[in-house]
């Protein structure tokens, strides 16, 4: 008598267990509309995984790790991940070992027939609310910003985000408050390095790209930067304006405040409280907790930031302090999508929203798009580019539009969901200081460090 034959429950698409890495390499994309170097993970069966490094970071936060991966099994997701995750840190500098992680997950899911979501526990929901951050062409007012939220409101989104801080009333004669000069050194600083770069100067491009750096990276606090009256009475009037073109029942969250101290923010939070914001982001640094916890009980409005903190120890810190109501991680720098559905479980357990900042490639987007759907409780995505207009022509998607009328539906294809990168429009569109495409990275295959991080 024949056997019966038996019909396995699963596709496979691969042999796992004998699944190795064989090569990294990056297209380094720009105007998408941030600097996005996509990372492509290829495998000895063929089956290639996608990932990206945080959205204006360097290409070599990634390739610095390829000597620990090549001939691993990326399916080992974790414990690759803790092979690599000393080499990441605060923002752009997660931005390789999170770009990693995302494009193992996205192997494993392919490996196994599966999507991204299911190796986090399944998902909790079937589409994804994506919140579209805003800018004005043209002239900055409340009503030309509330016209171009309301714009966005009628493509579907039902979430918004703008700017709101000192770069709306610098024009404006006595609404800011600063040592005499220190602003008129930014505007300077910021002049002669876009002379230099366009006269091909390369040691007046580092000599003002290092005095760009130095003035960029003064902390809030000792900027100096106040808003006057004459500056708050502006900023309430632009809110005014806002939320007179499209209403109270739209959420709408503020970013972008500038580099003012915490009394400053304290003084701004009072004033817009009347209107029924979603929550003030990164109005102070993140890694000033007891500001934050001060700015939280002077604020009735929610208080949100996170986008640029590494592993989930930065936002315990400041949930168990009581210094945020929401917190905000990008995926490409909070650690990935394992780390990212720690982070907000342990926010959900302890009462405090979670939203997401994304301003990447639809790889990155589909990524996140996966982990949120894995999370518990989930407030909205943020999308930057629903002004590209090939954003999505990037990558081989079947599955419709990716962000449809302010939504993510979220595939039961394996892995991301995405089949495969279009090559042509990529060449359109790379970064002209890294033109090219997919190019050999075997240097960086026995590249050599004692790492341990103990004798």
């Amino acid at each position: 008598m024949d056997s019966p034959i038996v019909q396995t429950p699963f596709n496979t698409y691969s042999s796992p267990s004998q699944l190795k890495i064989t090569d990294i390499r990056i297209a380094d994309i720009v105007g998408a509309p941030m600097r996005c170097p996509l990372i492509k993970i290829s495998t000895n069966q063929g089956i290639e995984g996608y990932g990206e490094v945080r959205d204006g970071a360097d290409p070599i936060y990634a390739l610095m790790l390829k000597r620990l991966l090549i001939g691993e099994n990326p399916c080992e997701v974790d414990r690759l991940f803790r092979r690599i995750k000393q080499f990441g840190y605060h923002a752009r500098q997660g931005g390789g070992v999170c770009g990693i992680e995302i494009a193992l997950m996205d192997l494993a899911g392919k490996a196994y027939g599966i999507p991204a979501y299911q190796l986090l526990g399944g998902k909790f929901r079937d589409r994804i609310r994506m919140y579209c951050d805003t800018d004005v062409n043209g002239k900055d007012t409340g009503t030309s910003m509330g016209l171009a939220l309301k714009k966005r409101a009628e493509q579907g989104y039902t979430f918004l985000k703008m700017d709101l801080g000192i770069n709306q009333i610098r024009h404006i004669s006595g609404a800011l408050s600063a040592p005499i000069g220190f602003l008129e050194e930014g505007a300077n600083l910021g002049k002669k390095l876009a002379e230099a770069r366009k006269s091909g100067d390369p040691e007046a491009i580092r000599y003002y790209t290092n005095r760009n750096y130095d003035y960029q990276n003064i902390p809030h606090p000792q900027t100096g930067i106040h808003i006057t009256e004459v500056g708050f009475e502006a900023l309430e009037e632009y809110v005014r304006q806002v939320r007179e073109v499209i209403g109270y029942e739209m959420p709408l969250a503020i970013d972008h405040f500038g580099h003012i101290g915490l009394e400053d923010c304290i003084k701004l939070a009072h004033r817009v409280e009347k209107y029924n914001l979603a929550w003030l982001e990164d109005m102070v640094p993140w890694q000033y907790t007891e500001q934050l916890v001060r700015l939280s009980r002077a604020s009735t409005t929610p208080i949100a930031t996170g986008e640029d903190i590494y592993l989930k120890e930065g936002f315990m810190t400041l949930i168990d302090a009581g210094a945020v109501s929401v917190i905000h991680p990008d995926l490409l720098t909070d650690g990935g999508m394992l780390e990212s559905k720690k982070i907000a479980d342990y926010a959900s357990e302890h009462g405090v929203g979670v939203a997401m900042h994304m301003a990447e490639s639809p790889i990155a987007c589909m990524a996140a798009a996966h982990t949120c759907a894995a999370f518990e409780h989930f407030i909205a995505l943020e999308f930057h580019s629903n002004d590209v207009p090939w954003w999505q022509d990037m990558v081989q998607y079947k599955h419709g539009t990716i962000v449809d009328h302010g939504w993510i539906q979220i595939p039961d294809a394996p892995g991301l969901g995405i089949d495969g990168l279009n090559d042509e429009v990529l060449l359109e569109h790379l970064n002209p200081a890294a033109p090219g495409l997919w190019l050999s990275t075997e240097e960086w295959n026995k590249w050599s460090s004692h790492d341990r991080l103990w004798s």
